[in-house]
């Protein structure tokens, strides 16, 4: 008799203290499978080898920051897609062929007209304009293919060097808040008329430090992307999209999210695409340090992976 007295109140204090325990403890680590499908806010808004995949479905609604959220989970790339809500075409062959500035792939390098060139400096400059609390600035770089600087592009421009800073905060509609800063360098040379190649080169990086409350309480998230291209050689021809033969592509997203009295969550995803000169560029993907290789079918091409 006395025992079994003794059993309730240990069975229930065992029960409060998992009770307690589930309420302290972060989310569930497949949360941030999300994290994945879409990229930083703002981010958008430079140039990177990522699609434009805001959340632009969720609750936040156009160009939200990310948060970590049960109906979320599961949502990721998975391990056939590309982060991030895939690739711009360019990088897989899916631009319309064409020469000269403003055709073909990479080809749109703009040309604004209320921006300033510095002759010191060979920088076309364009006034920073902000929208809803987030701030763009712009500098470009347009040079001949004897090197010399322009203050606008035209049929002899060869090469394009842009500048992209992003900066500010966004807030959704669910009063989550996130610090955002995105860049990005692109150059991309093979512009002028004649040229039968584009070369790419460049780097963007962004991130999203978010605040908020979700279902499991007030948490915290602080979302990275980056990528960078390296020699990437386009041929130009006639009558055809052509897709990458040489140089490579390494692509980043990693995401750390934490419940308030709870343990932080982290999970970073990589992708190398190596181009070889055949219709099936090498792809390597590594979640969480689990490689998996894999194939992508150029042009307009879909992940196949082992």
């Amino acid at each position: 008799m006395s025992s079994s007295r003794m059993i309730v109140p240990v069975a229930a204090l065992l029960l409060v203290a998992a009770c307690a325990e589930s309420t302290t403890q972060s989310f569930d680590r497949s949360m941030l499978g999300s994290a994945f499908s879409s990229i930083p806010a703002g981010y958008d808004q430079v140039q990177s080898s990522f699609a434009d995949a805001t959340d632009r479905d969720a609750v936040g609604g156009p160009g939200s920051p990310w948060m970590p959220d049960r109906r979320g989970g599961g949502r990721g790339p998975g391990l056939g897609d590309l982060m991030g809500g895939g690739m711009g075409l360019g990088f897989l062959g899916g631009i319309d062929v064409g020469h000269g500035l403003g055709h073909g792939p990479f080809g749109n390098v703009g040309n604004d007209t209320n921006c300033t060139f510095s002759a010191a400096t060979g920088d076309v400059t364009c006034p920073a304009t902000t929208r809803d609390g987030v701030t763009s600035a712009r500098v470009v770089t347009y040079k001949t293919a004897a090197g010399v600087a322009q203050a606008k592009a035209d049929s002899t421009t060869n090469s394009a060097r842009t500048r992209l800073t992003v900066t500010g905060t966004r807030t959704r509609r669910d009063s989550a808040t996130a610090v955002i800063s995105s860049s990005s360098d692109r150059t991309v040379t093979g512009l002028a008329k004649g040229s039968t190649s584009r070369t790419v080169n460049g780097t963007s990086s962004g991130s999203e430090n978010t605040t908020g409350k979700n279902a499991s309480g007030t948490f915290s998230s602080l979302r990275v992307a980056g990528d960078t291209t390296r020699a990437l050689i386009i041929p130009l021809v006639d009558g055809k999209p052509t897709y990458p033969t040489s140089g490579s592509v390494t692509r980043h997203t990693k995401v750390t999210a934490t419940v308030a009295g709870g343990t932080p969550q982290v999970s970073d995803r990589r992708e190398t695409i190596t181009y070889n000169g055949t219709a099936a560029a090498a792809l390597v993907i590594i979640t969480d340090g689990v490689t998996r290789t894999c194939t992508v079918a150029l042009p307009r091409g879909r992940p196949t992976c082992q």
